[in-house]
């Protein structure tokens, strides 16, 4: 796939198709689609909604509608045409020679994203991955040479092997070595993260659709300096840090991937394994951006994703893991509408408004996640000998010591200690 040049004027199309089903409205989605195209540097100059009767296999739209979107592309000086939906090789091409431009699709364009964004060794590997296999369903459009071929000689003898099988043969041998690759890094996470499951720190997960806030809330919280910006996919990396909480000496705070609806196929499994990391929380804290005219549809596509990574159980909704919500970017809503979610939010103990630019609420939401990787905590008397320091320590480390005297026991020196643990916590003190 060609690079996408940054700054370049584009056309954005979104094509509404009669009788497929969308989790967004059209302006939503077109909406969202110009999001994408800005995350990624692109000067949007202009921007329509075409309802589609019937797919054209050789151009997706008809005949008319393409000579408008040629209109559209000389009225605004427009160098590239971005269609929010899936383009075959076929109509990429034929949508190119009859418009006289560049044309991506989304799948094109959020790889575009992602590669642009990557910064771990596993993201790059992830979205190379993904750009060979989008790459070798088009080779037919890249490659004007294909009537030459390499020919064989000895028992190989014979027609030989076009250019263009070569090429798909290289871009095989490529996607098999990272797959390779991809494999020996997953098998390094998942090690990781059993050795954080053997830790005694909870980890709170901060999940939600791109843009939500994530990683405006990650750095309130930890003071880290991640990616945070009005874009889509400001972020792709999971990024980890410690904080401390009222009642939890310590606690790691996750921040993963945004979600998006419609996620090119050749990008789920790298999006699913990088939120994998989800699956090991203790809590989940789910960002919404309340401001967004589609919350409530944006909501369900990250349920969905959790659905999909076993999480929340699909027919009755039910979690495994606790999940919070915090309704963020408080801070743009109307009166009205503040007034009728706040009505909404006290009506719910998992929800909580917060506003994470400007700091409202999130002592809320840490008192909130405090309190439910507490409580199931139990208190317990301790009498541990002085000769025990190493307990004694580790106790001081990873539990709540409410209180502590000296005492003895059988006549030895000893520390009389009131500790509340979580069944976690207790099960690692007791093999310690």
């Amino acid at each position: 796939m060609d690079e996408v040049s940054r700054g370049a004027r584009a056309l954005v199309v979104c094509p509404d198709i009669r009788k497929q089903s969308y989790d967004l409205d059209a302006a939503e989605r077109l909406e969202e689609a110009i999001g994408l195209a800005l995350a990624i540097g692109i000067e949007i100059a202009e921007s329509t909604i075409i309802p589609v009767r019937d797919v054209r296999p050789n151009t997706l739209f008809g005949s008319g509608q393409v000579a408008n979107i040629a209109t559209l592309c000389e009225q605004n000086e427009a160098e590239l045409v971005i269609i929010d939906g899936a383009l075959s090789a076929i109509q990429q091409r034929n949508l190119e020679e009859e418009l006289k431009r560049k044309v991506i699709d989304r799948t094109g364009l959020i790889l575009e994203i992602f590669g642009e964004r990557a910064a771990t060794a596993e993201g790059r590997l992830q979205v190379e991955l993904a750009h060979l296999d989008y790459q070798q369903s088009r080779l037919v459009r890249s490659w004007t040479h294909l009537e030459r071929q390499r020919g064989g000689f000895g028992f190989l003898g014979g027609p030989g092997e076009t250019q263009i099988e070569a090429d798909r043969r290289m871009i095989r041998q490529r996607m098999g070595r990272l797959r390779k690759e991809l494999e020996q890094v997953r098998k390094t996470r998942a090690l990781h993260r059993e050795r954080r499951g053997r830790a005694p720190w909870p980890v709170i997960a901060l999940v939600g659709y791109t843009n939500a806030g994530k990683s405006t809330l990650f750095n309130r919280l930890t003071g880290a300096g991640v990616m945070a910006e009005d874009l889509l996919f400001a972020t792709l990396d999971p990024t980890m840090r410690a904080i401390r909480l009222p009642g939890v000496e310590k606690a790691i705070l996750s921040d993963t991937v945004g979600f998006i609806s419609d996620l090119p196929t050749q990008l789920v499994a790298a999006f699913r394994a990088t939120l994998e990391e989800v699956t090991g929380a203790d809590v989940i804290v789910h960002v919404r951006d309340m401001s967004n005219p589609a919350a409530a549809a944006q909501k369900q596509q990250v349920l969905g994703v959790l659905a999909d990574l076993g999480v929340v159980d699909r027919v009755d909704g039910t979690s495994n893991i606790p999940i919070l919500e915090a309704w963020n970017k408080w801070d743009l809503l109307d009166p009205e509408r503040e007034r009728e979610m706040s009505a909404v939010a006290a009506q719910d103990g998992d929800v909580v408004p917060i506003s994470a630019i400007e700091g409202t609420g999130v002592e809320e939401l840490l008192g909130r996640v405090d309190a439910v990787l507490t409580e199931e905590a139990r208190i317990y008397d301790l009498v541990l000998p002085m000769s025990e320091g190493q307990k004694i320590a580790w106790l001081h480390a990873h539990g709540q010591v409410m209180e502590e005297k000296p005492t003895t026991q059988q006549d030895v020196p000893a520390s009389a200690m009131r500790v509340r643990l979580s069944p976690k916590e207790y099960g690692q003190y007791m093999s310690l």
